[in-house]
């Protein structure tokens, strides 16, 4: 399911199946390597859709949590930590955060006990429509065991 309207009714009647949130974060920044901080978004909300689809039923995708460089870690990792108070009083029991930023590898401790997926982006613009497929399916097959090891994990 996805945080948009016609999500809502089948939300509201399998809540007590969706436990886990997808987060995706991203960078908007319009300063030095503004066509890369472009392509790492567009690589993360697609890959973040994909995630969408293939864990339907017990997922719900969030619109994006966004940033920029100006921003220190700690103002990043508060405002983070109020998704975290919401989405937990709201029934969700995991949090996964998916990035293309590396940066965020360094604060992966410091966000427990969210689950940050960091996945480096893949400059889709170069790749055939045809051959995008495969290549997110390649992503997803990296990422499903780390979902479902989560989910194995005792709450």
């Amino acid at each position: 399911m996805r945080f948009r309207t016609e999500d809502t009714d089948t939300y509201l009647q399998s809540r007590d199946y969706v436990d886990t949130a997808i987060v995706p974060l991203v960078k908007v920044s319009l300063t030095a390597d503004i066509k890369s901080t472009i392509q790492a978004t567009e690589f993360t909300t697609i890959l973040s859709e994909e995630m969408e689809r293939q864990f339907r039923g017990r997922v719900m995708l969030f619109p994006p949590f966004s940033y920029n460089d100006t921003e220190s870690a700690e103002a990043k990792r508060e405002r983070l930590q109020i998704w975290q108070t919401e989405l937990g009083d709201a029934g969700f029991h995991y949090i996964v955060l998916l990035t293309s930023d590396a940066n965020w590898k360094k604060d992966e401790q410091a966000l427990e006990p969210l689950q940050l997926v960091y996945v480096p982006s893949i400059a889709l613009e170069y790749i055939e429509q045809k051959n995008r497929k495969k290549v997110m399916d390649d992503q997803m097959q990296q990422i499903l065991p780390l979902i479902t090891g989560l989910w194995q994990k005792k709450r």
